[in-house]
């Protein structure tokens, strides 16, 4: 057997093995940090919805049913395309107040042509368009005026609800409509129950589950089946 090293030797043999030993432990670290990223970058990221909180949608969130009808696909290609835009040439934005607005065009994209009541400013100042087209409460009165265009639903009938459909949001209560979505995708659970995601500005979102709102805990959800 060897005798010992000298106490200057072993002294830097020890120090060299536990420089080794954590440049070993940093490099597992980075591996196993870059597993985590990759998971997270392509596993959903919140419980019934495969785009969280619909502020960060991952790829499987932002992909389309292809065999949605044309008329569906067309508007939510214009809303994945659109829901975190800042700025619009054509319909401009209402500052913190642009859900209605951003689902009216949605509509527009659809097939729908406006009228009387439901039109925009064509010189791109959303602040002279129509009642109905940028007011939640006034486009629900509008829709449930116009049967032939949509049909309410609520939130007991989720079974019914399909892509493409508006969502609104009653958030205390009171009988007003205080922000609307568009419908990005209905999912059924295991146990039977639906989630139901959706799209639209103020705040951006897309695929966010319509159950995620905890600053407003009263909120009543309702929807318009709209007519294909």
């Amino acid at each position: 057997m060897n005798p010992p090293p000298e106490r200057p030797a072993r002294e830097t043999y020890l120090r060299r093995r536990l420089v080794a030993g954590g440049a070993a432990l940093v490099a597992i670290g980075l591996v196993v940090w870059l597993v985590v990223a990759i998971i997270a970058a392509t596993a959903p990221t919140g419980p019934g919805t495969q785009g969280g909180d619909g502020s960060h949608p991952n790829a499987a969130a932002l992909e389309l049913d292809p065999e949605l009808p044309t008329a569906v696909l067309r508007q939510l290609e214009y809303v994945r395309d659109r829901w975190d835009a800042d700025s619009s040439e054509r319909y401009g934005v209402l500052g913190v107040d642009d859900c209605v607005n951003f689902a009216s065009q949605s509509l527009i994209e659809r097939g729908w042509e406006v009228d009387e009541e439901w039109w925009y400013s064509e010189d791109g100042d959303a602040y002279a368009h129509a009642p109905a087209w940028r007011s939640s409460t006034i486009f629900r009165d509008y829709l449930a005026a116009h049967p032939d265009r949509a049909t309410p639903l609520s939130d007991r009938q989720r079974a019914e609800v399909k892509p493409g459909d508006i969502v609104q949001f009653d958030w205390d209560d009171s009988g007003d409509r205080d922000h609307t979505g568009i419908v990005t995708a209905v999912r059924e659970g295991d146990d039977g129950t639906f989630d139901v995601s959706y799209a639209g500005h103020t705040d951006a979102t897309w695929d966010r589950s319509v159950d995620d709102h905890p600053r407003h805990p009263e909120t009543k959800v309702s929807y318009w089946s709209v007519a294909d």
